[in-house]
């Protein structure tokens, strides 16, 4: 039933449903292998400085082609877990200013009549008003399932099509909905069936949903406000109130943050993810700002200065003078540090790391904890939202919070 209704309320409608009657390789192991990530010939690029220079525009961003009000919106949306479900309010604020910045410029007239608007569209953002129910807001929250919609006008038959994709192993949920334009941005629907397709049935198994007895509760519109002039960037209004953003296609550091989410299969994403990446020479500015630990490969007896020189699980801060600090907050009231400085090497993109002194707080009394330890961190990829990096036998992957502290 949760399914059901979640895949529903992704086009913009509501329904209440009744109750119905392959291990990835490992990266980051005892011997790490070799990334990827120069050019070929090992050649270097010119030398350059600066966060603003080196990575004005992540290479993925600028190969999808994307407007630079949507790249904006994309860069804002990085980070955002859950499709929404956990967002920080400054980066919420980020995600709806650009969202009503896309809005304001209109992207293509009448956006149902365009072709632009037919196929699969992913769905990567969306609000969940108050007047969403708990089953929404928990179903479409959870990052381990794909959400797509459909959208098929110029047939003989026009639907619009949630698709909740379990994974690509076990099979997906479609309910489906006719569907008619009303002008140009507008298109009504009304949820008509639904079945499962499971890879391991050879037939579909329909949801016994009465979607002829729901009346107006099967029924709903959904205004599309944005689509892009490319064909990749859709955002639209359901009639609940709930805003959403889709897109046609992920690019690379989309890919790599909701295998991340998803949590299986993250090492093999990571090299194909680094060995498709060009990396300039740079130096410790760009290194400077707030980071969150979003992955970190494992390995068997680390030790605690290891641990603490890799970030622990939270977040990093380093400053311009070469300071930095990893911290966690384990349990409400304990907190676990460690201080140390950072320079760069005379070798391309490694940087020296010295863990000095630790502690960990508990309350309002501190006790101190040897971090000490010298370590070598080598940076694989860096853009200014998402940084991967190798110290020693692991392999990590930051985004950053802050550009400055």
């Amino acid at each position: 039933m949760a399914a059901a209704a979640a895949a529903a309320a992704a086009a913009g409608g509501l329904i209440r449903l009744p109750p119905p009657q392959s291990a990835a390789p490992r990266f980051g192991a005892s011997r790490a292998p070799p990334l990827r990530w120069r050019r070929p010939g090992n050649q270097r690029r010119p030398r350059r400085h600066g966060l603003g220079r080196l990575f004005a525009r992540s290479a993925a961003v600028e190969e999808a082609a994307y407007a630079e009000p949507e790249a904006a919106l994309l860069e804002a949306l990085l980070g955002v877990q859950g499709r929404g479900r956990a967002v920080a309010p400054r980066q919420l604020q980020e995600v709806e200013s650009a969202v009503q910045a896309l809005e304001a410029l209109g992207g293509v007239p009448d956006p149902t009549s365009s072709s632009l608007i037919e196929g699969s569209w992913q769905l990567i953002f969306t609000t969940r008003p108050g007047t969403a129910s708990p089953i929404q807001r928990t179903f479409v929250g959870v990052d381990s399932f794909r959400i797509f919609q459909e959208v098929y006008l110029r047939t003989d038959d026009p639907r619009v099509i949630n698709v909740v994709r379990f994974s690509e192993s076990v099979g997906d949920l479609k309910v489906e909905a006719e569907a008619t334009v009303e002008d140009g941005k507008r298109i009504l629907f009304r949820f008509d069936r639904a079945a499962f397709t499971f890879k391991f049935l050879p037939f579909k198994v329909p949801y016994p949903v009465p979607f002829r007895l729901l009346g107006d509760e099967a029924k709903g519109w959904l205004d599309t406000t944005y689509l892009s002039h490319a064909g990749n960037i859709r955002i639209s209004r359901g009639n609940k109130g709930t805003t959403f953003v889709l897109q046609k296609s992920a690019d690379a550091r989309q890919i790599l943050l909701s295998t991340i989410s998803a949590g299986t299969g993250v090492e093999e994403v990571i090299g194909d993810f680094i060995s498709s990446q060009n990396v300039a020479e740079f130096d410790l500015d760009i290194l400077v700002g707030e980071w969150q630990l979003l992955w970190r490969s494992k390995t068997e007896g680390e030790s605690w200065s290891s641990v603490a020189s890799a970030g622990l699980k939270d977040f990093q801060i380093i400053k311009e003078d070469g300071q930095l600090k990893n911290s966690v907050s384990s349990f409400p009231g304990v907190n676990l540090s460690a201080r140390g400085n950072i320079c760069k090497t005379k070798n391309v993109n490694t940087f020296s790391v010295s863990m000095n002194e630790g502690a960990v707080q508990v309350g309002g009394v501190q006790f101190p904890l040897d971090t000490k330890g010298e370590f070598v961190m080598e940076i694989l990829y860096i853009d200014n939202k998402i940084r991967i990096s190798r110290i020693n036998q692991h392999l990590l992957v930051h985004l950053r919070v802050a550009n400055a502290t």
